[in-house]
């Protein structure tokens, strides 16, 4: 049988500034499964902190890390190639 994760209460960190928005007093802080985590009250910034105390940033979504099929290409659709109008000559220089 799977056990459940190990949760502990949040609590409000006295003195603590929300790295976000500068808020003071409005970041709350919990545990599952011995990680510690923290979100602010006032904008819901959250974040998960390591084992030194900093915090682990989430990787920003990039079309190398995103896993978003590209489209099949339409086979209807054909290159179109412009040439120059020849009655359209540049004026040269005497």
């Amino acid at each position: 049988m799977s056990e459940a994760p190990v949760k502990t209460k949040k609590r409000f960190i006295a003195g603590a500034v929300c790295p976000a928005c500068s808020e003071p007093d409005k970041l709350m802080m919990w545990s599952e499964d011995d990680v510690p985590h923290r979100e602010c009250v006032a904008c819901g910034y959250a974040d998960t902190l390591n084992a030194q105390g900093l915090s682990v940033p989430k990787e920003l979504g990039t079309r190398v890390n995103t896993s978003a099929l590209k489209p099949a290409a339409d086979k209807s659709v054909q290159a179109v190639q412009f040439f120059p109008n020849p009655k359209l000559k540049k004026k040269s220089e005497d």
